[in-house]
């Protein structure tokens, strides 16, 4: 039987659609928990002991405790908070289609499997900076009721539909949005003038602003069907969003649950990053100096000079957490040979020989001492020879923040899809490793040892 974190997870990614709203429950959860909220515009004061979090762009957060004693290494689990998706191009969206139909201008947010998204209900979330008398707010929007609609071409009207299809992002992924003019014959008002939108209409209902007053948003298409716990067993689970938010969650709650020792030298972090799907490179990114300006800051207002920074960094580790692909039931010729990882088997190690995965023998033995300490399975991943995979941000990060560092993740099926696929058991596995991993300290020299 699942634990019930799996439910746990699954209305989490349900009820935060977009990376926004996912740091905003991070950040409330961990302010609930008594974590001290540390705004990078301000001047850090920390102590030994306390407890603290940070976020760039509202997207992107960093959690970290502060041992009691000399600080000689940090021990962080790093994952991303965005995920595939149909992202509106800003408040000018709306495309008129013979003379009634009403649709949204998008474009691909990653890569995202785009024949997933069609004949589901679909629906707005992300930001949107609204005017409030002198100054510009940040507001989350999430309009929680079917709004949008990806209608096929029936196969009466394209024959070959069921042999493949070459989609076309700007012609086949614009979402159905309204029908213009029904209002107008049936209660008889007057129609809307052409120049009014009734995006921006829409959104300021939702947000009970006034419509003159919205500047400008980030907003995505989400995925409204419900999650599901399913299988003859109810071994696998199926939402949106799986990855990357099952490792971002499973770490949250290692990270809350580990006990913080009062001989603990190894800094627990949480470092989750945005825009991972599209390669990090923002400022939110893992390819950018948040985590590094983070560990200065830290070391910094913890009176520590550069050459005491840098041999803390020495004595890290860094796990990686991005999911990873189990062995599909009807295509299993598409894995490696001899690594086949299956879902509701453990947690999977994942090796690159280009590097695209930061593992190395090092870092993989800590890890996997880590799943012994845990009490938890492990499994292992490579690509096939002739089909190089993609990468992730262990070692983007890696080229800003140098550490000893192991790629992970849980096995899922059909990742990048808008409703993906994984085991009921994995989740529980992750968290109780990364306990572990911010329960221990990491001792460095003659060799390397947890206590």
């Amino acid at each position: 039987m699942y634990e019930k974190i799996t439910s746990d997870f699954i209305d989490f990614a349900m009820k935060n659609p977009t990376c926004f709203h996912v740091v905003n429950a991070i950040a409330k959860d961990l302010s609930e928990a008594g974590y001290e909220e540390l705004k990078e515009t301000a001047i850090w004061d920390i102590t030994p002991g306390g407890k603290y979090f940070t976020t760039r762009n509202n997207s992107s957060l960093i959690a970290f405790k502060i041992p009691k004693k000399d600080v000689l290494g940090i021990n962080i689990a790093a994952a991303h908070t965005d995920s595939p998706a149909l992202k509106i191009k800003g408040l000018n969206a709306e495309m008129p289609v013979e003379g009634s139909y009403l649709k949204l201008n998008v474009e691909c947010y990653g890569g995202l499997l785009m024949s997933t998204w069609f004949d589901r209900p679909l629906s707005i979330a992300g930001r949107v900076m609204v005017k409030e008398k002198d100054k510009i707010v940040e507001k989350l929007l999430k309009i929680d009721r079917d709004l949008l609609m990806l209608p096929s071409v029936a196969i009466h009207m394209n024959r070959d539909a069921n042999k493949g299809i070459a989609y076309n992002p700007q012609q086949d992924l614009l979402p159905l949005f309204a029908m213009t003019g029904l209002e107008s014959k049936a209660s008889g008002k007057a129609p809307k003038k052409s120049n009014s939108s009734l995006l921006a209409e829409v959104i300021a209902k939702e947000l009970k602003v006034d419509q003159k007053n919205i500047v400008s948003c980030d907003l995505f298409v989400y995925d409204r069907t419900p999650g599901s716990i399913w299988g003859a067993n109810n071994e696998f689970f199926s939402v949106q969003h799986i990855d990357d938010l099952e490792c971002a969650y499973t770490g949250l709650r290692g990270f809350k649950d580990a006990a913080f020792t009062a001989g603990q030298t190894s800094m627990p972090m949480l470092a989750l990053f945005d825009n991972e799907e599209v390669g990090s490179g923002t400022k939110q990114g893992a390819d950018s100096t948040f985590l590094f300006d983070v560990i200065g800051r830290i070391g910094e207002a913890l009176g520590y000079g550069k050459q005491k920074i840098d041999s803390i960094i020495a004595g890290s580790l860094m796990v990686s957490a991005d999911n990873a692909h189990a062995v599909h039931p009807n295509h299993p010729e598409y894995h490696d040979p001899v690594n086949r990882p299956l879902m509701n088997k453990g947690i999977v190690i994942k090796h690159a020989a280009n590097q695209h995965y930061t593992t190395d023998s090092v870092s993989a033995a800590l890890f996997k001492e880590i799943c012994s300490i845990a009490k938890v399975p492990y499994q292992e991943f490579y690509n096939r020879s002739d089909k190089p995979g993609g990468g992730t941000l262990g070692n983007i990060s890696n080229a800003h923040v140098s550490l000893n560092s192991v790629d992970i993740g849980l096995p899922q099926l059909a990742m990048h899809s808008c409703y993906e696929t994984a085991g009921t058991y994995d989740a529980a596995y992750l968290a109780r490793a990364m306990k572990v991993l911010f329960s221990k300290s990491l001792i460095t020299g003659n060799g390397y040892t947890f206590k």
